[in-house]
């Protein structure tokens, strides 16, 4: 059986080139996300235009809910396409969304991102006082239903408190080691240590800001850090998340920081100085790269399999675990 090549996070601006970059990339399934800050009414909007680029190129994508569709994804040489939210906004204070969320084909939601939420912490927050009464309620439904509950942009109490409270292992979808790189979002060991020990996925991100060197990162430095993390945590746990960011405008910098919540600029990761997005690595920035992952993994050292495992297939058993209902 053909290994996957799957992305489990991207946040471009997504046309029919970066649909054909997909399929001259041979990527097989990517989770997108489709709210930030959305309301529900606002996420079914996004969703319509899903629905007519599914309609358009459906050489290319089509909509994915379940480990099958990656097996039609390679069958057909397609992008299977997961939904999933990067804030707990869609589902408003109303906990039966979050079935309604699953029904329309959601599968990942971020219990935070930054800031404090109804259920828990975001990493930006100077206090992190755990999962909220109705966060654990939350993460209860999630498992329910089969939804995946994402820790990327939560504070370590609060992601410490979901790994605990979850009967099913969790995913921190986009976000790299802490110790490899002291950036606010990235995850502490302990964390990481939580995450895989429970059977939870950790997806490396390609944003620059969560890079050692930043848009200067160099592949081999990338690549040996997953192999530390391999040793470290086991390879069965990793894979990429890239966060890819691209064909943005800046202004939606100001959408993913500020929201609704802030008159301020928040500016995150980086300063007044670098507001809009940073330049992508030149050895990554579109969905044709990520076989220079692949080769560059293969170049450090890791073997066949295990290169294969991150590139995709501990996603497609996680996927095959995680969408089906508890």
């Amino acid at each position: 059986m053909t290994t996957p090549l799957i992305d489990c996070l991207q946040y471009a601006q997504f046309s029919a080139s970066v649909f054909e970059q997909m399929h001259k990339g041979g990527v097989h399934a990517v989770h997108v996300t489709i709210a930030y800050h959305e309301n529900f009414r606002e996420m079914v909007l996004n969703l319509e235009q899903w629905n007519r680029w599914f309609e358009q190129y459906p050489e290319w994508i089509f909509k994915g809910v379940d480990e099958r569709d990656i097996t039609e994804a390679v069958e057909s040489n397609r992008t299977a396409i997961f939904f999933g939210f990067q804030n707990p906004s869609p589902i408003e204070d109303d906990i039966g969304l979050i079935e309604i969320c699953h029904q329309l084909g959601i599968r990942f939601m971020q219990l935070t991102y930054n800031n404090q939420s109804l259920l828990a912490t975001g990493c930006y927050e100077d206090e992190d006082t755990g999962l909220t009464r109705f966060g654990r309620q939350v993460v209860r439904e999630m498992n329910r239903v089969g939804m995946v509950i994402d820790m990327s942009h939560s504070a370590d109490r609060s992601t410490l408190d979901a790994i605990e409270s979850s009967q099913r292992p969790i995913a921190i979808t986009h976000a790299n080691p802490h110790w490899w790189h002291p950036a606010r979002r990235n995850k502490t060991h302990e964390v990481i240590k939580a995450l895989t020990s429970s059977g939870g996925m950790l997806g490396f991100s390609l944003y620059p800001h969560h890079l050692k060197g930043g848009s200067q990162c160099k592949l081999d430095d990338f690549c040996t850090m997953i192999l530390d993390c391999a040793e470290r945590y086991g390879v069965e746990h990793l894979g990429i998340g890239s966060d890819l960011c691209q064909d943005q405008p800046d202004s939606v910098v100001t959408w993913m920081r500020n929201g609704r919540w802030s008159k301020d600029t928040d500016y995150g990761e980086g300063t007044a100085d670098n507001a809009g997005f940073p330049p992508h690595p030149s050895w990554f920035n579109n969905n044709t790269h990520l076989v220079n992952i692949k080769n560059g993994l293969l170049t450090a050292g890791m073997n066949d399999a295990d290169t294969k495992a991150v590139m995709g297939g501990n996603w497609r058993r996680f996927f095959a675990s995680s969408f089906k209902p508890g």
